[in-house]
């Protein structure tokens, strides 16, 4: 429920046999849906043919039966969930994006954000490429295709486009023969295979996603890797593995991922726990109830009420057919959405004092309004707990704090925030104490340069969203 607005999310199919991998990668981004809500696709590969559907919406709403009958069957599909962090939710950014160029086609999923992705595209547009969409994906996909046509195989030109790729990025990459994953150097997204029974294997960017088609979960895409399924089996490339050190998004745990996923051997519900369980050490106070706002504060919650004593009731009934608010673009969307999403069981809090406890505090704004539900339904006192640190920075790796404009630590003080989202009082998780979310030792194995400023990358000089709409209007005045 917080206002942050999250990535997109990618699936992947290979089988050495023909069959319905549309419906496949139709219950994949089902299970991902919690990661984009702007627009979905899926490209069916039938013998090299390409059958695709994409647009705006949830995934239920925009495969009907209809649709996904209307693409086939094949061997290899690849699909994407979106929210973005670059470009706007036109209709035209969805992905996957599908390229046709003279060696052959090529579709490529993307979860992340680039770094230097202004400067290559201006960089390719003054080389003559013509851009159709306003987002970095389009770039990933003209460099691979510009060293496709140079290479001797779809994996060396991932391979050779990765020296040039900055930032975070998992990709997905079907060609007319081949699957691959891609994973960058820092491994700050993530993204893992898994195998059916009959053989069949998937790369989705949560283990959930496996769980959801009966996949085994084998591992997870080493930072750099890149991993090739074909006819001959599986083999992978490395490259560009161990150049960097690993950073993964410390916030996949926090709040991105599905609490039933596993990244990287850590479980994210276990993780969630331990942070609620931070929480109640760094700020005890005195309390009747425990309670956690759906969907990512509920682990939480639990593991501050184990920790304190204080019994965990439910206090909010979630209107299951609303999306999550941060993807909601535009403030007044967001608080609409709030006012209709969640509704306070009274009972759990009238008359009572309530710890309430969420994954972040970002604008404070959606926070606010929850908070002043809880009073109205009768709660007493209200002791608001986030389990992450305070957001000071910008994020440039695949969320959309562009800039430190909009986020409430940076201008106000923890007497202030109290003070503007009605708490009582207000705790934050403690920067070093994020390593025992997942066991590192802190600053090893994660990126939370979110919270401390400690970017494990060049910092881009135009970060705005909106920064390629920008960009041609710009041209056109």
């Amino acid at each position: 429920m917080s206002s942050l607005r999250e990535e997109c999310g990618v699936f992947g199919v290979f089988s050495q046999e023909t069959q319905n991998v549309a419906s496949t990668v139709y219950y994949g981004l089902f299970a991902l849906q919690h990661r984009g809500q702007e627009s979905c696709g899926i490209v069916v590969n039938d013998d090299g043919v390409f059958h695709y559907y994409k647009d705006s919406g949830l995934v239920n709403d925009v495969f009907t039966p209809e649709i996904l009958e209307g693409l086939g069957e094949g061997n290899m599909a690849v699909g994407h969930v979106r929210y973005g962090t670059t470009g706007n939710n036109d209709r035209l950014n969805s992905q996957p994006i599908v390229v046709n160029h003279h060696k052959g086609r090529m579709a490529l999923a993307h979860n992340g954000n680039l770094v230097n992705s202004f400067e290559l595209r201006q960089a390719l547009e003054a080389e003559g490429s013509i851009f159709h969409t306003t987002s970095d994906t389009e770039v990933i996909s003209y460099l691979i295709t510009k060293e496709r046509i140079r290479s001797g195989s779809i994996e060396e030109a991932v391979n050779k486009a990765m020296n040039t790729l900055k930032g975070a990025f998992s990709l997905i990459v079907m060609s007319p023969s081949k699957l691959i994953a891609a994973r960058d150097e820092l491994g700050m997204r993530p993204l893992c295979y898994g195998q059916k029974e009959d053989g069949t294997y998937i790369v989705a960017s949560e283990s959930c996603a496996l769980d959801s088609v009966s996949a085994k979960y084998i591992r997870d895409i080493e930072p750099g890797e890149i991993v090739i399924f074909e006819k001959n089996g599986i083999r992978s490339i490395k490259d560009h593995c161990e150049k960097q050190p690993h950073k993964i998004c410390i916030f996949e745990y926090i709040y991105f991922a599905r609490p039933d996923s596993v990244i990287e051997g850590k479980g994210v519900h276990e993780a969630r726990l331990r942070a609620g369980a931070c929480l109640a050490m760094e700020h005890p106070v005195q309390a009747d109830v425990v309670i956690g706002v759906p969907d990512s504060g509920l682990d939480a919650a639990i593991g501050y009420s184990r920790q304190s004593g204080i019994p965990y009731g439910i206090g909010f009934i979630k209107n299951k057919y609303i999306g999550r608010t941060f993807i909601a673009p535009g403030q007044k969307t967001r608080e609409d959405k709030v006012r209709i999403k969640l509704n306070v069981l009274a009972e759990t809090v009238r008359g009572k004092r309530v710890v309430l406890v969420d994954d972040s505090i970002v604008r404070g704004t959606t926070c606010a309004r929850i908070v002043k539900l809880l009073r109205e339904a009768g709660a007493v006192e209200v002791h608001m707990r986030s389990s992450a640190p305070p957001f000071i920075n910008p994020c440039y790796y695949g969320t959309d704090i562009d800039s430190k404009e909009n986020l409430i630590a940076c201008k106000h003080t923890i007497p202030e925030i109290e003070k503007i989202i009605g708490a009582d009082s207000l705790g934050y998780l403690d920067i070093n104490h994020l390593n025992m979310l997942i066991g590192n030792a802190p600053g090893e194995g994660y990126c939370h340069a979110c919270f401390s400023g400690e970017y494990p990358t060049e910092v881009p000089n135009t970060a705005a969203k909106n920064r390629f709409e920008k960009k041609i209007s710009e041209k056109e005045q």
